[in-house]
Protein backbone atom coordinates (compact mmCIF):
# COMPACT_ATOMS: atom_id res chain seq x y z
CA UNK A 1 0.00 0.00 0.00
CA UNK A 2 1.40 3.36 -1.26
CA UNK A 3 2.10 5.92 0.98
CA UNK A 4 0.43 9.35 1.29
CA UNK A 5 2.15 12.50 -0.67
CA UNK A 6 4.57 14.22 1.10
CA UNK A 7 2.83 17.69 1.87
CA UNK A 8 5.41 20.14 1.17
CA UNK A 9 4.91 23.71 2.06
CA UNK A 10 6.53 26.52 0.67
CA UNK A 11 6.38 30.00 2.07
CA UNK A 12 6.66 33.55 -0.35
CA UNK A 13 7.57 36.27 1.29
CA UNK A 14 8.26 39.14 -1.39
CA UNK A 15 8.42 39.95 -4.90
CA UNK A 16 11.89 38.11 -5.86
CA UNK A 17 11.23 34.68 -3.76
CA UNK A 18 8.59 34.39 -6.07
CA UNK A 19 10.67 33.87 -9.54
CA UNK A 20 13.52 32.40 -7.13
CA UNK A 21 11.06 29.36 -6.52
CA UNK A 22 8.44 29.30 -9.01
CA UNK A 23 10.13 26.28 -10.68
CA UNK A 24 10.48 24.37 -7.63
CA UNK A 25 6.15 24.85 -6.93
CA UNK A 26 5.51 23.85 -10.13
CA UNK A 27 7.70 20.50 -10.10
CA UNK A 28 6.17 19.68 -6.36
CA UNK A 29 2.56 20.51 -7.62
CA UNK A 30 3.08 17.52 -10.48
CA UNK A 31 4.94 15.08 -8.73
CA UNK A 32 2.68 12.20 -8.06
CA UNK A 33 4.43 11.73 -4.35
CA UNK A 34 4.40 15.11 -3.66
CA UNK A 35 1.52 18.02 -2.42
CA UNK A 36 1.93 21.33 -2.60
CA UNK A 37 0.84 23.76 0.05
CA UNK A 38 1.51 27.65 -0.40
CA UNK A 39 1.40 30.52 1.73
CA UNK A 40 1.87 33.60 0.63
CA UNK A 41 2.93 36.45 2.67
CA UNK A 42 4.64 39.91 3.78
CA UNK A 43 5.12 42.08 0.71
CA UNK A 44 4.46 39.64 -2.07
CA UNK A 45 0.48 40.46 -0.75
CA UNK A 46 0.80 44.25 -0.72
CA UNK A 47 -0.26 46.47 -3.91
CA UNK A 48 2.59 49.45 -3.32
CA UNK A 49 5.13 46.31 -3.75
CA UNK A 50 3.62 44.84 -7.07
CA UNK A 51 1.14 42.40 -5.27
CA UNK A 52 3.20 39.48 -6.56
CA UNK A 53 0.25 37.26 -5.28
CA UNK A 54 -1.75 38.31 -8.61
CA UNK A 55 0.90 36.52 -11.04
CA UNK A 56 1.10 33.70 -8.36
CA UNK A 57 -2.46 33.14 -8.52
CA UNK A 58 -2.45 33.89 -12.49
CA UNK A 59 0.43 30.87 -13.10
CA UNK A 60 -2.22 28.66 -11.68
CA UNK A 61 -1.20 27.83 -8.00
CA UNK A 62 -4.22 27.68 -5.04
CA UNK A 63 -3.07 29.69 -1.79
CA UNK A 64 -3.25 27.79 1.07
CA UNK A 65 -2.89 30.93 3.61
CA UNK A 66 -2.20 34.77 3.46
CA UNK A 67 -0.09 36.41 6.13
CA UNK A 68 -0.44 40.41 6.57
CA UNK A 69 2.91 40.80 8.43
CA UNK A 70 4.52 43.62 7.35
CA UNK A 71 4.48 47.06 9.75
CA UNK A 72 4.92 50.09 8.14
CA UNK A 73 8.41 52.35 8.97
CA UNK A 74 10.69 50.65 6.59
CA UNK A 75 13.07 50.63 8.57
CA UNK A 76 15.51 48.61 11.01
CA UNK A 77 12.91 48.20 14.06
CA UNK A 78 9.96 47.99 11.60
CA UNK A 79 12.38 44.75 9.84
CA UNK A 80 12.49 43.36 13.41
CA UNK A 81 9.18 43.74 14.60
CA UNK A 82 7.39 42.38 10.96
CA UNK A 83 9.84 39.43 11.52
CA UNK A 84 8.10 38.74 15.38
CA UNK A 85 4.72 39.33 13.61
CA UNK A 86 6.27 36.76 11.27
CA UNK A 87 6.90 33.76 13.79
CA UNK A 88 3.61 34.14 15.02
CA UNK A 89 1.57 33.73 12.38
CA UNK A 90 3.39 31.17 10.73
CA UNK A 91 3.45 29.09 13.78
CA UNK A 92 -0.35 29.18 13.38
CA UNK A 93 -0.50 28.65 9.58
CA UNK A 94 2.02 25.52 9.99
CA UNK A 95 -0.20 24.17 12.99
CA UNK A 96 -3.24 24.15 10.94
CA UNK A 97 -1.69 22.81 7.76
CA UNK A 98 0.25 19.86 9.33
CA UNK A 99 3.08 19.70 6.49
CA UNK A 100 5.88 17.24 6.58
CA UNK A 101 8.26 20.01 5.27
CA UNK A 102 8.47 23.73 5.21
CA UNK A 103 10.53 25.51 2.56
CA UNK A 104 12.32 29.17 3.17
CA UNK A 105 13.96 30.72 0.52
CA UNK A 106 16.86 32.88 0.21
CA UNK A 107 17.76 35.39 3.10
CA UNK A 108 15.26 38.03 3.37
CA UNK A 109 14.58 39.22 6.85
CA UNK A 110 11.25 37.60 6.99
CA UNK A 111 12.63 34.41 6.09
CA UNK A 112 14.03 33.55 9.73
CA UNK A 113 10.45 33.69 10.73
CA UNK A 114 9.34 30.98 8.47
CA UNK A 115 12.99 29.20 9.90
CA UNK A 116 12.04 29.41 13.37
CA UNK A 117 8.18 28.69 12.96
CA UNK A 118 8.57 25.47 11.98
CA UNK A 119 12.05 24.01 13.25
CA UNK A 120 10.12 24.87 16.92
CA UNK A 121 7.14 22.80 15.84
CA UNK A 122 10.00 19.97 14.94
CA UNK A 123 9.03 20.38 11.03
CA UNK A 124 11.32 19.37 8.52
CA UNK A 125 12.60 22.68 7.21
CA UNK A 126 14.04 22.97 3.66
CA UNK A 127 16.36 25.93 2.53
CA UNK A 128 17.07 26.88 -0.73
CA UNK A 129 19.97 29.19 -1.75
CA UNK A 130 21.99 28.80 1.46
CA UNK A 131 25.88 29.22 1.54
CA UNK A 132 26.33 32.32 -0.47
CA UNK A 133 27.92 35.54 0.70
CA UNK A 134 27.08 39.04 0.39
CA UNK A 135 27.78 40.48 3.67
CA UNK A 136 24.72 43.36 5.59
CA UNK A 137 21.87 41.86 7.56
CA UNK A 138 21.30 39.20 4.52
CA UNK A 139 24.57 37.65 5.30
CA UNK A 140 23.10 37.09 8.87
CA UNK A 141 19.85 35.78 8.25
CA UNK A 142 20.76 33.61 5.24
CA UNK A 143 23.61 31.43 7.44
CA UNK A 144 20.87 31.66 10.27
CA UNK A 145 18.45 30.20 8.21
CA UNK A 146 21.46 27.28 7.49
CA UNK A 147 21.95 26.23 10.78
CA UNK A 148 17.92 25.93 11.02
CA UNK A 149 17.23 24.02 8.09
CA UNK A 150 17.50 19.88 7.71
CA UNK A 151 18.07 20.37 4.05
CA UNK A 152 19.64 22.33 1.97
CA UNK A 153 19.62 23.06 -2.25
CA UNK A 154 22.51 25.52 -2.89
CA UNK A 155 22.77 27.02 -6.13
CA UNK A 156 26.94 26.43 -6.74
CA UNK A 157 29.33 23.85 -5.85
CA UNK A 158 31.41 27.15 -4.19
CA UNK A 159 27.84 27.22 -1.91
CA UNK A 160 27.51 23.85 -0.90
CA UNK A 161 31.63 23.61 0.21
CA UNK A 162 30.59 26.34 2.43
CA UNK A 163 27.08 25.15 3.72
CA UNK A 164 29.27 22.09 4.66
CA UNK A 165 32.12 24.17 6.36
CA UNK A 166 29.07 25.25 8.79
CA UNK A 167 28.45 21.80 10.55
CA UNK A 168 25.97 20.93 7.80
CA UNK A 169 25.82 16.58 6.92
CA UNK A 170 26.87 16.42 3.29
CA UNK A 171 24.43 14.11 2.37
CA UNK A 172 21.85 16.49 3.14
CA UNK A 173 23.62 18.99 0.62
CA UNK A 174 22.60 19.31 -2.42
CA UNK A 175 24.08 21.32 -5.81
CA UNK A 176 20.92 21.60 -7.31
CA UNK A 177 21.79 25.23 -9.19
CA UNK A 178 19.24 28.30 -9.41
CA UNK A 179 15.37 27.77 -9.73
CA UNK A 180 15.13 30.93 -10.99
CA UNK A 181 17.97 29.84 -14.23
CA UNK A 182 15.05 27.29 -14.75
CA UNK A 183 13.13 30.52 -15.59
CA UNK A 184 16.10 31.84 -17.35
CA UNK A 185 16.50 29.01 -19.63
CA UNK A 186 12.93 28.84 -20.97
CA UNK A 187 13.09 32.85 -21.90
CA UNK A 188 16.38 32.05 -24.31
CA UNK A 189 14.51 29.38 -25.89
CA UNK A 190 11.71 32.06 -27.25
CA UNK A 191 13.79 35.65 -26.23
CA UNK A 192 11.68 37.66 -28.26
CA UNK A 193 10.37 40.81 -26.37
CA UNK A 194 6.37 39.46 -27.47
CA UNK A 195 4.87 42.35 -25.51
CA UNK A 196 4.24 46.08 -24.93
CA UNK A 197 5.44 46.45 -21.07
CA UNK A 198 3.51 49.41 -20.93
CA UNK A 199 0.33 48.57 -22.16
CA UNK A 200 0.44 45.28 -20.28
CA UNK A 201 1.49 46.95 -16.85
CA UNK A 202 0.99 50.42 -17.27
CA UNK A 203 3.40 52.08 -14.76
CA UNK A 204 4.11 56.02 -14.72
CA UNK A 205 6.47 58.41 -16.04
CA UNK A 206 7.75 58.51 -19.99
CA UNK A 207 6.05 56.99 -22.92
CA UNK A 208 9.11 55.27 -24.32
CA UNK A 209 9.55 52.76 -26.88
CA UNK A 210 10.45 49.23 -25.96
CA UNK A 211 11.50 48.26 -29.42
CA UNK A 212 14.36 51.11 -29.61
CA UNK A 213 17.31 50.52 -27.51
CA UNK A 214 17.00 50.38 -23.64
CA UNK A 215 18.39 50.14 -20.23
CA UNK A 216 16.49 48.21 -17.19
CA UNK A 217 17.51 49.59 -13.55
CA UNK A 218 16.95 48.16 -10.56
CA UNK A 219 18.26 49.48 -7.09
CA UNK A 220 17.38 48.65 -3.61
CA UNK A 221 18.16 50.00 -0.30
CA UNK A 222 21.25 48.29 1.80
CA UNK A 223 19.87 47.43 4.84
CA UNK A 224 23.04 48.54 6.31
CA UNK A 225 23.49 51.48 4.65
CA UNK A 226 19.56 52.49 5.06
CA UNK A 227 20.58 55.88 5.69
CA UNK A 228 22.27 56.66 2.36
CA UNK A 229 19.21 55.08 0.51
CA UNK A 230 17.76 58.63 -1.02
CA UNK A 231 21.33 60.05 -1.74
CA UNK A 232 22.29 56.65 -3.63
CA UNK A 233 19.03 56.22 -5.59
CA UNK A 234 18.68 60.34 -6.38
CA UNK A 235 23.00 59.60 -8.00
CA UNK A 236 21.50 56.77 -9.81
CA UNK A 237 18.75 59.11 -10.90
CA UNK A 238 20.81 62.00 -11.95
CA UNK A 239 23.28 59.56 -13.88
CA UNK A 240 21.11 57.84 -15.75
CA UNK A 241 18.50 61.09 -16.59
CA UNK A 242 21.86 62.81 -17.93
CA UNK A 243 22.32 59.63 -20.18
CA UNK A 244 18.84 60.43 -22.18
CA UNK A 245 18.67 56.52 -23.42
CA UNK A 246 15.02 54.89 -22.68
CA UNK A 247 15.01 53.10 -19.41
CA UNK A 248 12.60 50.99 -17.32
CA UNK A 249 13.01 51.29 -13.82
CA UNK A 250 11.69 49.19 -11.21
CA UNK A 251 10.40 49.98 -7.69
CA UNK A 252 12.82 48.81 -4.25
CA UNK A 253 11.79 46.08 -2.47
CA UNK A 254 10.51 46.14 1.46
CA UNK A 255 13.44 47.00 2.91
CA UNK A 256 15.27 48.69 5.91
CA UNK A 257 15.85 51.86 3.97
CA UNK A 258 13.55 51.57 1.07
CA UNK A 259 11.13 54.54 2.21
CA UNK A 260 14.46 56.74 1.50
CA UNK A 261 14.76 55.00 -1.63
CA UNK A 262 11.00 55.68 -2.62
CA UNK A 263 11.00 59.05 -1.89
CA UNK A 264 13.73 60.10 -3.92
CA UNK A 265 12.38 58.40 -6.85
CA UNK A 266 9.25 60.27 -6.33
CA UNK A 267 11.17 63.66 -5.67
CA UNK A 268 13.01 63.22 -8.70
CA UNK A 269 10.76 62.41 -10.70
CA UNK A 270 7.94 65.49 -9.80
CA UNK A 271 11.20 68.15 -9.93
CA UNK A 272 12.35 66.73 -13.35
CA UNK A 273 9.80 64.45 -14.66
CA UNK A 274 12.40 62.62 -17.22
CA UNK A 275 10.51 61.61 -20.23
CA UNK A 276 12.86 58.65 -20.87
CA UNK A 277 12.33 56.92 -17.40
CA UNK A 278 9.45 54.36 -16.91
CA UNK A 279 8.85 53.34 -13.67
CA UNK A 280 7.26 50.26 -12.95
CA UNK A 281 6.02 48.36 -9.93
CA UNK A 282 6.20 44.40 -10.77
CA UNK A 283 6.43 42.21 -13.47
CA UNK A 284 5.74 38.03 -14.09
CA UNK A 285 8.98 36.63 -13.96
CA UNK A 286 9.05 35.65 -17.59
CA UNK A 287 7.92 39.05 -18.99
CA UNK A 288 11.07 40.69 -16.85
CA UNK A 289 13.28 38.23 -17.97
CA UNK A 290 12.01 38.68 -21.72
CA UNK A 291 12.71 42.40 -20.87
CA UNK A 292 16.21 41.91 -19.46
CA UNK A 293 17.44 39.96 -22.59
CA UNK A 294 16.36 42.47 -24.76
CA UNK A 295 17.85 44.91 -23.22
CA UNK A 296 21.25 46.94 -23.38
CA UNK A 297 22.58 46.90 -19.33
CA UNK A 298 21.14 46.08 -16.54
CA UNK A 299 21.99 48.94 -13.03
CA UNK A 300 21.47 48.89 -9.96
CA UNK A 301 22.17 46.31 -7.31
CA UNK A 302 19.72 43.42 -8.10
CA UNK A 303 20.90 39.71 -7.88
CA UNK A 304 18.71 39.27 -11.50
CA UNK A 305 21.96 41.08 -12.26
CA UNK A 306 24.13 38.51 -10.87
CA UNK A 307 22.26 35.25 -11.57
CA UNK A 308 20.06 35.43 -14.36
CA UNK A 309 21.68 37.69 -16.21
CA UNK A 310 24.89 36.15 -15.99
CA UNK A 311 22.82 32.69 -17.82
CA UNK A 312 21.32 34.96 -20.05
CA UNK A 313 24.76 37.08 -21.06
CA UNK A 314 22.92 40.37 -20.56
CA UNK A 315 25.86 43.19 -19.24
CA UNK A 316 25.19 44.60 -15.89
CA UNK A 317 26.62 47.35 -13.77
CA UNK A 318 26.49 46.36 -10.13
CA UNK A 319 26.21 49.38 -7.94
CA UNK A 320 27.74 49.41 -4.55
CA UNK A 321 27.82 46.73 -1.33
CA UNK A 322 24.87 44.63 -1.71
CA UNK A 323 26.26 42.08 -3.78
CA UNK A 324 29.21 42.10 -2.25
CA UNK A 325 31.46 38.81 -2.73
CA UNK A 326 28.73 36.76 -4.46
CA UNK A 327 29.57 35.02 -7.40
CA UNK A 328 29.39 36.63 -10.65
CA UNK A 329 30.17 36.13 -14.29
CA UNK A 330 31.87 37.93 -16.67
CA UNK A 331 29.05 40.05 -17.76
CA UNK A 332 29.55 42.26 -15.10
CA UNK A 333 31.18 45.44 -14.01
CA UNK A 334 31.40 46.85 -10.11
CA UNK A 335 31.11 50.20 -9.20
CA UNK A 336 30.81 52.49 -6.04
CA UNK A 337 27.87 54.89 -5.76
CA UNK A 338 30.13 57.68 -7.37
CA UNK A 339 28.52 59.50 -10.40
CA UNK A 340 31.25 59.42 -12.25
CA UNK A 341 32.39 56.12 -11.84
CA UNK A 342 28.62 54.62 -12.78
CA UNK A 343 28.60 56.77 -15.98
CA UNK A 344 31.74 55.35 -17.38
CA UNK A 345 30.69 51.63 -16.36
CA UNK A 346 27.24 52.29 -18.25
CA UNK A 347 28.84 53.96 -21.62
CA UNK A 348 31.34 50.72 -21.60
CA UNK A 349 29.06 48.55 -21.29
CA UNK A 350 26.94 49.98 -24.03
CA UNK A 351 29.74 50.23 -26.26
CA UNK A 352 31.74 47.29 -25.52
CA UNK A 353 29.30 45.22 -23.82
CA UNK A 354 30.44 42.55 -21.53
CA UNK A 355 27.84 39.90 -22.37
CA UNK A 356 29.54 36.61 -22.50
CA UNK A 357 26.77 33.74 -20.82
CA UNK A 358 28.31 31.54 -17.79
CA UNK A 359 26.25 28.84 -15.70
CA UNK A 360 27.82 29.51 -12.78
CA UNK A 361 24.18 28.95 -11.06
CA UNK A 362 23.05 26.42 -13.06
CA UNK A 363 21.88 25.03 -16.25
CA UNK A 364 18.22 25.60 -16.14
CA UNK A 365 17.18 22.03 -14.33
CA UNK A 366 16.79 23.38 -10.62
CA UNK A 367 13.26 22.72 -10.00
CA UNK A 368 13.05 19.37 -10.97
CA UNK A 369 15.64 18.31 -9.40
CA UNK A 370 14.55 19.78 -6.13
CA UNK A 371 11.22 17.83 -6.44
CA UNK A 372 12.80 14.72 -7.09
CA UNK A 373 15.32 14.84 -3.89
CA UNK A 374 11.46 15.76 -1.82
CA UNK A 375 10.13 12.92 -3.16
CA UNK A 376 12.66 10.35 -2.04
CA UNK A 377 15.07 12.12 0.73
CA UNK A 378 14.87 10.55 4.65
CA UNK A 379 12.95 13.56 5.82
CA UNK A 380 14.02 14.71 9.90
CA UNK A 381 13.87 17.44 12.16
CA UNK A 382 17.43 17.01 14.19
CA UNK A 383 20.85 16.41 13.15
CA UNK A 384 24.22 16.04 14.63
CA UNK A 385 27.03 19.07 13.39
CA UNK A 386 29.84 17.17 11.19
CA UNK A 387 33.53 18.90 11.41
Amino acid sequence: MSSAPRKICAVITARPSYSRVKTVLQAVKAHPDLTLQLVVAGSALLDRYGNAVNFIEKDGFSIDEKVFMVLEGENKTAMAKTTGLGVMELANVFYNLQPDAVLTIADRFETIATSIAAAYQNIPLIHLQGGEVTGNIDEKVRHANTKLADIHFVTSEDARNRVIKMGEDPDYVFNTGCPSIDIAKNVLETPALDFNPIARYGGVGGQIDHNSDYIVVMQHPVTTEYQQAKQDITTTLEVIDQLKVPTFWFWPNVDSGADGTSRGIRSYREKHNPDHIRFFKNMEPNDFLKLLVNSKCLIGNSSVGIRECAFLGVPVVNIGTRQNRRLRGENVIDVSYKAAEIQKAISDQLENPKNSQSKVYGDGQSGQRIAEILATLPLRFHKTITY
